[in-house]
């Protein structure tokens, strides 16, 4: 079984970051309107958790090509600052 990075860096030389782009924006896309159907009971929550696994590999690939390192970092900082929101309020 491949590697997420290598499966990312094979599915960026096949398509290109500019179709990768435009896919995590269709995905993200397709989980919002999941979680608007699944507020109006329209849908389950197995729907939901099928678009958000789409999105979770969008995301992964997305940090793959921005930097994995710096999205992580980026995380860190925004979970200091949620931790200092829940603490001073």
């Amino acid at each position: 079984m491949l590697k997420d990075r290598e499966i990312y860096r094979r599915t960026l030389a096949k398509w290109g970051e500019e179709a990768q782009y435009d896919q995590a924006v269709e995905e993200c896309a397709e989980l919002i309107a999941a979680l608007k159907h699944f507020r109006r009971g329209k849908v389950g929550a197995e729907r939901v958790v099928e678009e958000l696994a789409d999105v979770c590999l969008m995301t992964g690939q997305l940090a793959f090509m921005f930097g994995e390192e710096n999205v992580r970092a980026a995380v860190r900082a925004k979970l200091e600052k949620l931790s200092d929101l829940l603490e001073n309020s």
